[in-house]
């Protein structure tokens, strides 16, 4: 933390669009990153600013620095620095103003780790890189788009989804790791622990800055701000909307307070189909986009309807079999939208869909009709989000 606001090679980043996302067809595309939403969400802390400026003058009394707060508006050379710092230039991960102004003035630089939490968030990278280079290998994507693929039995074109949406993680798995292990290196996003960060937003509770460089060394920091993906949660949670929450995290972030919350309706699947309907339009114009993030809402339709229907009926037994059940499903959905999100063209999403007799939508429309019959209400918040009954050690998600 600190520095000029480019930073080491930084007279290169003219040379790119600010948060430049890769082409639709490029092999590492990640998707939207693009410096519109770093200026969307500037806008958004500057009105702040102005509100809490105008709440001061019609009160007259000054609360002192809020949380989040910026200490004033920033000048064009500044939102152009912010625009294209080079921190995340390339695949994100999105971050506030407040994230990169709090880099910049971070009084002891010297007190921030970065070497170990570099190489404790990196050590699954390569592992998952290898995984995506065999996966891809042995079930290519190209394969799909074959007349003979349609050839194959019902359950190899069911198996086949699988493996797909499996290379699709670990290609982002690893492309994410290296991105917040870029962030790191650099000492980007690096607060307290006891400011209880969270992924897109920052910090939670204010946590006064260290007066001296004995004091800033004996904190503990973490860099779940620039946190983008839970590659343990992502696997291993049980529902939809929570696997939602680990991926893309500090977008994920951006989306829920820029797009869900002022979402022209008020329901938590209507809210949810207007974010995926950006989104989609966000990622291109591809109908493989929209076909799959618009069968979300539908998907968490029915989870909140048949989970509210019947899961607190069940025994703590049952409730584990049904955790069980619900993150098998979880996954398949997924594998199945994750077809026409990598297949993008119209006919290919609904040629592959077609063959698996577009399955997933009747489970989950089934789902819904169900939980409806049964007198469920619509998706709630549990308390907890577990994993599947325990499906791997608490031990194995990335620190």
């Amino acid at each position: 933390m600190g520095g000029s606001s480019c930073g080491p090679g930084a007279h290169l980043v003219h040379l790119w669009p600010p948060h430049f996302a890769f082409s639709d067809h490029h092999p590492w595309d990640l998707g939207p990153h693009s410096g519109a939403a770093l200026l969307v969400s500037l806008a958004s802390e500057v009105q702040d600013l102005h509100l809490a400026q105008r709440k001061e003058m019609a009160t007259g009394f000054s609360k002192g620095p809020s949380l989040g707060l910026l200490p004033d508006v920033p000048s064009l050379m500044e939102t152009l620095s912010y625009s294209y710092c080079y921190v995340g230039i390339m695949t994100g991960p999105f971050f506030r103003y407040r994230t990169y102004l709090d880099w910049l003035e971070q009084p002891f630089p010297g007190a921030v780790p970065s070497l170990r939490p570099l190489l404790r968030r990196a050590w699954p990278a390569p592992l998952f890189g290898l995984l995506f280079l065999l996966s891809s290998h042995l079930f290519p994507l190209e394969a799909v788009r074959e007349d003979a693929f349609y050839a194959r039995p019902l359950p190899a074109r069911l198996f086949y989804m699988i493996p797909v949406f499996f290379a699709f993680r670990m290609r982002f798995y690893v492309a994410w790791i290296a991105a917040e292990c870029g962030c790191i290196a650099a000492g980007f996003g690096a607060y307290p622990v006891a400011a209880k960060a969270r992924a897109g937003g920052g910090p939670t509770l204010q946590c006064p800055p260290p007066s001296s460089p004995e004091k800033a060394a004996s904190l503990e920091y973490d860099y779940e701000t620039i946190r983008n993906i839970d590659c343990y949660g992502t696997d291993f949670c049980v529902r939809v909307r929570d696997g939602m929450r680990y991926w893309n995290m500090t977008v994920q972030w951006w989306l829920a307070q820029y797009v869900y919350k002022s979402a022209p309706a008020r329901s938590y699947v209507l809210r949810s189909a207007w974010t995926m309907l950006l989104s989609a339009y966000w990622h291109g114009l591809h109908p493989g986009y929209y076909l799959s993030f618009l069968t979300i809402p539908l998907c968490l339709a029915a989870e909140g309807r048949l989970e509210s229907a019947l899961r607190g009926r069940l025994s703590p037994g049952g409730q584990k079999a049904w955790d069980w059940v619900h993150w098998f499903l979880k996954m398949r959905a997924y594998d199945y939208m994750c077809m026409g999100f990598v297949l993008l063209s119209l006919g290919d999403t609904v040629r592959y869909w077609a063959s698996v007799y577009f399955c997933v939508h009747i489970l989950a429309l089934a789902a819904l009709l169900l939980g409806l019959a049964l007198g469920g209400g619509g998706p709630g918040r549990r308390k907890t989000a577990p994993s599947a009954a325990g499906l791997a050690p608490e031990k194995l998600r990335e620190e």
